[in-house]
């Protein structure tokens, strides 16, 4: 339903553009009162790039993230990562990640960075406070965060928005009528546009999510996607229809599709229910996360990675490589 209401399918976001001006009001106000000094930004002593987005999840931000850190880590960079650790809920903040973190301390997507790029990754609610941690371990030398454009109690040097191609900004209303945390002008302020799927306007960055071989979560086995038998899939992603495209296209049969909220939490009980003897459970890189603790032998996921034009590309890294002093 919700989907229809922002696609601009449904006119019941009539009912709730009341609340959607307050939000508006709210959030414009808040921006405002950063950049006309009622509120002052905590500025980081090492460079800070913002990859966040405009509309309420699903855009492929995390894909960015990976592949931001690890082009810049080719560059022979010390990256940290910051995150708000949405889904988490740690004993204390800020949290370092370390090979024994859980996603129930630090959430789904900064678990999946660390162990995809190695960075250094720390959560808190206040992403000042994972900043300075990271700053005070003396390991970093540029700071990515992951989401948080509209965080504007840290300032940051480049701000990066993921934008989905295909849905684009649905009906174009604030959150809850539609699914806009700022409206679309705001990207006119921002350094960069990546553009996931679809078809990229002028000036933006056209990007894919190229998916790998399926992997086994207990043995580690590699295979294509499209040899797997009998599968049932699952997604507790921001769009999971995107993930099942995704399969269809590597020539996934689907039993059964099951699509679960994001940032979902799962249990060894509720994925086991999922499939019949003989069935096979393929579910995206972030649910293996949370998974691989209790997976069984038919539990698979399907990496991908974002992939841009190298030569426009390179002309955002060099942008963010120029900010750290020689």
């Amino acid at each position: 339903m919700i989907e229809r209401i922002w696609s601009g399918r449904s006119a019941l976001y009539l009912l709730l553009l009341p609340f959607s001006l307050l939000y508006g009001l709210i959030s414009n106000l808040l921006r405002l009162s950063y950049r006309w000094g009622w509120r002052k930004a905590w500025r980081a002593p090492v460079p800070v790039v913002i990859v966040g987005n405009l509309t309420a999840g699903g855009n492929g931000k995390t894909p960015v993230v990976i592949w931001l850190v690890q082009a810049l880590q080719q560059r022979g960079l010390r990256v940290g990562v910051v995150s708000r650790g949405y889904g988490g809920k740690a004993e204390h903040y800020p949290l370092v990640l370390g090979t024994d973190t859980t996603t129930r301390e630090a959430g789904d997507e900064p678990v999946l960075i660390f162990q995809r790029t190695g960075a250094a990754v720390a959560v808190a609610p206040e992403r000042r406070l994972a900043v300075e941690a990271l700053v005070n371990g003396g390991s970093v030398d540029i700071i990515i965060t992951d989401d948080g454009l509209q965080h504007y109690a840290l300032a940051r040097d480049i701000e990066i928005v993921v934008v989905d191609g295909e849905r684009r900004f649905g009906n174009g209303w604030w959150l809850p009528a539609g699914p806009m945390r700022e409206r679309a002008a705001r990207l006119k302020s921002v350094t960069a546009v990546i553009t996931n799927g679809g078809r990229a306007q002028a000036n933006e960055l056209p990007m894919q999510l190229v998916p790998g071989q399926a992997v086994n979560l207990l043995s580690g086995e590699r295979r294509p996607a499209g040899e797997l038998q009998n599968v049932v899939a699952m997604a507790g992603i921001g769009h999971p229809p995107r993930f099942f495209n995704t399969l269809r296209q590597q020539g996934v049969l689907m039993q059964k599709e099951v699509a679960f909220a994001d940032h979902q939490n799962y249990s060894a009980e509720a994925l086991n229910a999922l499939t019949s003897p003989g069935q096979t459970l393929l579910m995206t890189e972030k649910d293996a996360v949370k998974a691989r603790a209790f997976a069984a032998d038919n539990w698979w996921y399907l990496p991908v990675d974002a992939v841009l034009p190298q030569d426009k590309s390179e002309s955002l890294l060099n942008k963010i490589s120029a900010l750290i002093p020689s």
